[in-house]
C-alpha cells in the first residue's frame, strides 16, 4: 500500500506532528509513504527518514494552483490513497486533485469550530472518509450533516515517554529563574485567542491572593505574543507570568511543573494535555470540544467552564492547596494516556480506515 499525505503547516506541532507519528508507524507496518508539504516547513526534513518528501508551494485556502501541483504529484507517485491532514487549502484543493486523478481520499478533521451546512455538503463530498480525532469533533460533524457512513473516529496520540521518577527541579528553577518553593503553572499552546491565555490572566489575581508564590509559564509562539506582553504588563503580572517561547525539551520540563493549565475556548482534543498526563501532571482545563476525552473530570484533572476566570481560579486554588490530590490526578492521567492515546493505537486506527476504503 502507498499513501500520499498532504500537510500544509509550517511548524512541527499539532497536525504536522501527528502526521509525522503516523508515517513513522506506517513505515514500520510496511506502508510506503509520500509526504506533500510546504516548502521550507520543518516537516519536510523530519519526514525524510519515513517517506518520500515532495516540498511544494502551499499558499492557503485560495491557492487554486495547489490543485495542479498536487495532481502532478499524484500522477508521478501513484498512491493507493490520498490522506489530507491539513485544512490550509489542502482539504479542498487536495480533494479536487485526488478526484481528478481517480484516487480515494481520506481527510482528518482536527478542529471543532463549526462550518456551515453548505460547506459541509460541498467540501466533504470530495472525501471518501472523514476521520475525527475526538468524539467532540465527531458530534460537530454529525450535527452539521456529514453522513455517518463517511465518518470514522481515530484519536490523536503521543509518544509515551518513560516515567520521570525524579524530575530535575533544580535545573528547572534555574532555567526559568524561579525561587525554591515556587508553585509553577504551565500552559503549552500556540499564542492564539482560542487557547484562552487571557482567561488564565484574569483568574490569576484571585489565585495569587491565596498562593503568592505561584508563577505561570506560557510555552509556545504565535501572533498574540505582543498583546499578551502588554496585558501582563498592564495587569502588573510581569513578575508572575513568563512567556517562555517554544521548547523542544517538554518531556524534561513538564514533570517539573505543579499544575498544567489549558483554558482553551475551543479544542479538537489537545495533544498538550496528553503530554502533560504522560508527565504525571494534574490538569485544569476547559470543558469544551474533545478535552473531556483527554481529561477525565475528577480522575485525571478538573474541568471548568470555558471563558470563566472565576471557575478557573476556584479549580486552581483547590489543586494548589492539596498536594495529595495533585499526585493522585497525575498518576491516573499517566495510566489513561497509556491505555487510550498511544501512537500504536492511532496508527492502527488510520490503517484500518485505509484498508476498509480499499476493500470497499
Amino acid at each position: 500500500m502507498k499513501v500520499l499525505h498532504v500537510e500544509g503547516g509550517r511548524n512541527l506541532y499539532g497536525g504536522a506532528h501527528q502526521m509525522l507519528l503516523l508515517v513513522e508507524g506506517l513505515k514500520v507496518r510496511g506502508v510506503q509513504n509520500v509526504v506533500a508539504c510546504r516548502t521550507g516547513s520543518e516537516l519536510a526534513d523530519a519526514a525524510r527518514p519515513f517517506a518520500e518528501v515532495c516540498a511544494i508551494r502551499m499558499n492557503g485556502d485560495l491557492d487554486v494552483g495547489l490543485i495542479r501541483r498536487l495532481y502532478r504529484i499524484i500522477r508521478e507517485t501513484r498512491p493507493d490513497i490520498v490522506h489530507l491532514h491539513s485544512r490550509i487549502g489542502a482539504d479542498v484543493m487536495g480533494g479536487i486533485a485526488a478526484r481528478l486523478a481517480g484516487v480515494p481520499v481520506v481527510h482528518t478533521r482536527r478542529v471543532d469550530n463549526p462550518e456551515s451546512g453548505l460547506a459541509v455538503a460541498l467540501k466533504y463530498r470530495l472525501h471518501d472518509r472523514v476521520i475525527a480525532i475526538s468524539e467532540g469533533i465527531e458530534r460537530v460533524l454529525l450535527s452539521e450533516g456529514l453522513p455517518a457512513n463517511k465518518l470514522r473516529r481515530v484519536r490523536d496520540a503521543i509518544e509515551i515517554t518513560p516515567i520521570v521518577e525524579c524530575p530535575d527541579r533544580g535545573w528547572f528553577e534555574q532555567a526559568f529563574g524561579l525561587q525554591p518553593g515556587t508553585l509553577a503553572l504551565g500552559v503549552v499552546a500556540q499564542l492564539i485567542k482560542r487557547k484562552g491565555h487571557h482567561v488564565l490572566l484574569e483568574a490569576l489575581p484571585e489565585v495569587l491572593a491565596r498562593f503568592p508564590q505561584v508563577k505561570v509559564l506560557f510555552f509556545g509562539k504565535g501572533p498574540l505574543e505582543t498583546e499578551l506582553y502588554n496585558t501582563i504588563d498592564r495587569m502588573g503580572l510581569a513578575g508572575q507570568v513568563h512567556l517562555a517561547g517554544f521548547r523542544d525539551d517538554l518531556p524534561r520540563v513538564l514533570p517539573c511543573l505543579d499544575v498544567f493549565v489549558h483554558p482553551a475556548l475551543r479544542e479538537g482534543l489537545g495533544v498538550s494535555l496528553l503530554q502533560a498526563s504522560c508527565g504525571r501532571l494534574p490538569i485544569v482545563a476547559s470543558r469544551v470540544g474533545g478535552i473531556p476525552e483527554a481529561v477525565r473530570d475528577g480522575e485525571t484533572g478538573l474541568l471548568v467552564e470555558p471563558g470563566n476566570p472565576v471557575d478557573l481560579a476556584r479549580a486552581l486554588n483547590l489543586l494548589l492547596g492539596d498536594a495529595a490530590l495533585r499526585q493522585r490526578l497525575g498518576q491516573a492521567g499517566r495510566q489513561w494516556v497509556e491505555e487510550a492515546f498511544s501512537a500504536d493505537l492511532m496508527v492502527d486506527g488510520n490503517l484500518a480506515v485505509y484498508r476498509e476504503l480499499l476493500g470497499a
